[in-house]
């Protein structure tokens, strides 16, 4: 019984599980593309092909009801980190095939899959294992190791690949990287095989693929009867309009030859700035704006976190301006792009969770509102590329900015409180946040 208590103590087994969530969505999110543009893929094809990944985690609330159909949370989590690090290490391989780019393509929307389900039971094993004071307790850790995964893969990583793309070439650079990835992951999930509490699901008469389906439309046609239901996704989509292209772009850019407009960065400096003192830069403006929002209410701080978004992406404008060479100048103007985008983004989650989600199946509603969310970033990201090209990277950043206007004024004109709803019973939550 003491080992037993010594493998379910969460000091054991919360950083493992939220660094393999990490892990694979920032592979996704970020690596991916700085692996395409090693290999000449043009921004537009490698954004529009990247952003249709990004779906499964849009769309990942409508399969999450059907995972309580396995025996338990923990079979879940452990069974999709081994199968996402077999995913990225097919990537490596992948980069072998003669036609690697829609293999690199096919296996990464595998990883983006299996990373998108690691996340529904992740989230849902650590509620059901911890009571309330244990989930506010280790709650900052989640974040923490979460963003480890960012630290590492944008960091580290893209350091690594960079002093392999120089000794070995970009192919061998790409591959080591993807293979370190995939071992970690199965490491990973091996170690949460035996760490992990096993948080069984319960067994109902109602545990049938049938009734899960006939929740999970009672769930959907619920979340669409909301009061101000559109007007809300309308923001929830629009809040990300200038961040998620620069989250695309801005990395390419500090690639891009300095006589195309870029800053001519290698892979190893651009995991030095962005992935180093940037993931820094961002979690420290997220703790700051959490303060902010909690001191000042949601309803006076939005248009404040909105800007803050926002703003700060004038350093890439005049960084696209004066293309300085000196990497802490770079390094310094990304930091205050990084703290605001953390700071801002705060208000976003806030929303989804104090406006959104509120009323029957709440839980289930917030997972609904982060695909939104999610939505919004994929959407403005799959034109990304094509408005760049268009422009150029100096006029693409004022775009960007401009793209802040209509999310501004709509946050002065819609409620920041929960509209009232007709008083129903609560119900079982299918659906979990994830």
């Amino acid at each position: 019984m003491t080992d037993n208590k010594k493998i379910r103590d969460p000091r054991f087994w919360v950083p493992s599980l939220y660094l393999a969530q990490g892990l694979p969505f920032f592979a996704v999110a970020i690596v991916a593309n700085q692996m395409l543009k090693s290999m000449g893929v043009p921004n537009d094809e490698l954004n529009h092909w990247t952003g249709l990944i990004g779906f499964a985690w849009v769309f990942k609330p409508l399969w999450s009801p059907f995972l309580e159909l396995a025996s338990s949370k923990k079979l879940v989590v452990v069974g999709f980190q081994v199968f996402g690090g077999l995913c990225l290490g097919g990537v490596a391989l992948a980069l072998h095939a003669p036609f690697w780019f829609a293999a690199c393509m096919a296996m990464l929307a595998l990883v983006g899959i299996s990373s998108a389900t690691h996340d529904i039971s992740c989230d849902g094993l650590y509620i059901a294992s911890l009571d309330e004071k244990g989930q506010a307790k280790y709650a900052g850790w989640t974040g923490t190791f979460f963003n480890a995964g960012k630290f590492f893969t944008t960091g580290g990583l893209l350091l690594l690949a960079g002093h392999f793309e120089k000794t070995l070439g970009v192919v061998p650079a790409w591959t080591i990287s993807f293979c370190i990835l995939a071992a970690i992951m199965v490491a990973l999930g091996l170690y949460n095989s035996w760490a992990l509490p096993t948080a069984k699901n319960a067994v109902t008469a109602d545990t049938n693929a049938g009734a899960i389906a006939r929740t999970l439309w009672e769930v959907i046609v619920e979340f669409f009867k909301k009061p101000g239901i559109w007007v809300s996704i309308v923001f929830i989509i629009l809040f990300r309009a200038g961040e998620a292209q620069v989250q695309s772009i801005g990395p390419l850019f500090l690639r891009e030859a300095r006589h195309l407009g870029g800053l001519g960065l290698t892979t190893a400096e651009v995991g030095a700035v962005y992935g180093t003192v940037g993931t820094v830069a961002f979690v420290v403006g997220s703790i700051a704006g959490g303060y902010f929002t909690s001191w000042l209410s949601l309803k006076r701080a939005i248009l404040w976190l909105i800007l803050a978004v926002n703003l700060p992406n004038v350093a890439f404008y005049l960084l696209s301006v004066f293309q300085p060479t000196d990497l802490s100048v770079i390094g310094v103007a990304l930091s205050v792009e990084m703290f605001g985008y953390g700071f801002g983004f705060v208000g976003l989650i806030l929303y989804m969770m104090q406006v959104v989600a509120p009323g029957k199946y709440q839980t289930a509603h917030y997972a609904f509102a982060t695909g939104i969310m999610q939505l919004g970033f994929v959407l403005f990201k799959l034109f990304s590329g094509d408005i760049q090209l268009s422009l150029g990277y100096q006029h693409f950043f004022v775009w960007v900015m401009l793209c802040a206007i209509p999310v501004a004024v709509l946050s002065q004109l819609i409620p920041m409180t929960a509209r009232p709803q007709p008083e129903e019973a609560p119900a079982p939550q299918a659906v979990r946040a994830g």
